[in-house]
């Protein structure tokens, strides 16, 4: 592309659209931007994009600036069945994204880790493991950073960790990374994507610029993703929990590659088989990238989770609190439910995604929730799931505030309260990170509602007065 000479239109001010704007405008572009959301964020990230010479349009500018405009430059969050990337089409217009943009200026080398959970995870672990190594890594795209706003750092010399979602692969066509990782593919996004297999195919186009050159990084236990090995030309790596597969797998207290003991499994700090799995996926990437064991083993140990990813906040009244905001879909809700020791009482629901809840229900009546407190905008339609597979120990309360507090007063000692939706945020929130931090602030509330009276001030007793016959001193 020739920015110099050609105008975009970024539509969807948020964290990519505003890193596209400003990539776009240091290199010389002509940026118009477009919003359909009119809020305090939007307004002021439009304003600092204004002073660097963005142009912001209103809707009914944009039919007449259309024919004058090259290429719409789509956020995320904006599906390419909306009426404004499918009137761009129409006028055979290119639509293209942020990582796009990245992946055409992108000059070193790649890994690109996607799937339906676990990505946050993996693509952590390894910016940590490259980090011990002396890579000048960074983990950016759905995570941590857009891309574009680390090509300067990464220069020649550096590793992107790129976390790529299924809505970014709608608009990608140019990436090409060096290990491309897929962890696992489980319903999601059905509300966005319409189909699981359209899911599927979305998921696999990560894999599709890939060459003998490049490799593919994938689950040998999930037999969606084991399928992709058929359809790409890139060398294949493995890993699994339950087979000793070409690549990483689990044996006798460590994690191997290939046949070699890289390090002992207890120095993850984390819990949990997919926490297992996840590493398993890093330490393949880290291979293909020549690093030593050691350095493998101290990103493992160094590792603590990722935030509101199955973190306990906190103990009242001997309740534990649990921050699984992250667990946006059932597969990752059933993953927590599992890792957590104890019982729990549940906190489900949010905005819907599209999927059927009747398998969660299956999952938990055998699992260690004593109860689910369901709320949010899809709390009737997890109800009826409920309902439909017999699960009746539910209390329906539609207000977030208010079903933490009665998870609270349900749960009795030794229990815990979590936090693991299966559900997006978007009903009241912007994202499962203002979620997660509304729960931790709540959870702060009643401790201070329930922290104990302080002790009334003892004072000491008076001096006793001195006789003195009545007469004064």
């Amino acid at each position: 592309m020739l920015f110099e000479r050609q105008s975009f239109l970024v539509a969807g001010i948020s964290r990519s659209g505003i890193a596209s704007a400003q990539y776009l405008r240091k290199k010389g572009a002509t940026v118009y931007l477009y919003d359909d959301v009119d809020d305090e964020n939007v307004r002021s990230s439009q304003k600092s994009l204004e002073e660097l010479g963005c142009i912001p349009l209103k809707k009914e500018e944009i039919e007449s600036r259309m024919q004058g405009i090259d290429v719409l430059v789509l956020s995320p969050g904006i599906p390419v069945d909306h009426p404004l990337p499918v009137s761009f089409r129409r006028a055979g217009k290119r639509i293209l994204g942020e990582t796009e943009l990245a992946a055409l200026a992108l000059r070193c080398p790649l890994i690109a880790v996607t799937g339906t959970n676990g990505k946050t995870t993996t693509v952590t672990l390894l910016e940590g493991i490259l980090k011990e190594a002396g890579k000048n890594a960074i983990a950016c795209g759905n995570v941590g950073r857009p891309i574009t706003d680390c090509l300067g750092e990464l220069g020649e010399d550096g590793v992107a960790v790129a976390e790529i979602s299924s809505f970014q692969l709608e608009t990608l066509t140019s990436l090409r990374p060096h290990v491309a990782v897929v962890l696992n593919i489980t319903e999601d996004h059905l509300n966005r994507h319409y189909t699981f297999e359209n899911y599927v195919y979305l998921k696999s186009r990560i894999l599709r610029n890939c060459t003998e050159s490049e490799y593919a990084v994938l689950n040998y236990d999930d037999p969606t993703v084991r399928a992709f090995a058929e359809k790409t030309k890139a060398n294949v790596v493995w890993f699994s929990l339950n087979e000793r597969v070409a690549g990483g797998y689990c044996a006798d207290g460590y994690f191997c590659y290939h046949g070699e003991k890289v390090c002992p499994e207890d120095a993850l700090p984390v819990d949990g088989d997919h926490n297992r799995m996840n590493a398993l996926a890093a330490l393949c990437a880290a291979k293909l990238f020549g690093i030593p064991n050691s350095s493998i083993e101290n990103g493992f140990k160094k590792f603590r989770g990722v935030k509101h990813r199955i973190r306990k906040i906190g103990m009242l009244k001997g309740v534990t609190f649990i921050d699984d905001s992250k667990a946006t879909n059932v597969d990752s809700t059933l993953k927590a439910v599992a890792s957590v020791r104890g019982e729990s009482v549940l906190l489900l629901g949010g905005k819907d995604k599209g999927y059927a809840y009747e398998p969660l229900f299956d999952a938990l009546v055998k699992s260690d929730v004593v109860h689910t407190v369901i709320y949010g905008e899809n709390a009737l339609r997890i109800l009826n799931a409920a309902l439909k597979r017999g699960y009746t120990d539910v209390t329906l309360i539609r207000p977030f505030d208010l079903a933490v507090r009665i998870a609270f007063l349900t749960a009795k000692p030794g229990q815990n309260v979590l936090l693991s939706p299966a559900s997006a945020s978007f009903d009241a929130f912007k994202s499962y990170e203002e979620r997660g931090e509304r729960f931790i602030e709540l959870f702060s509330r009643l401790e201070e509602e329930y922290a104990p009276a302080p002790l009334p001030e003892i004072l000491p007793p008076p001096e006793a007065e001195k006789e003195t016959d009545g007469e004064d001193e």
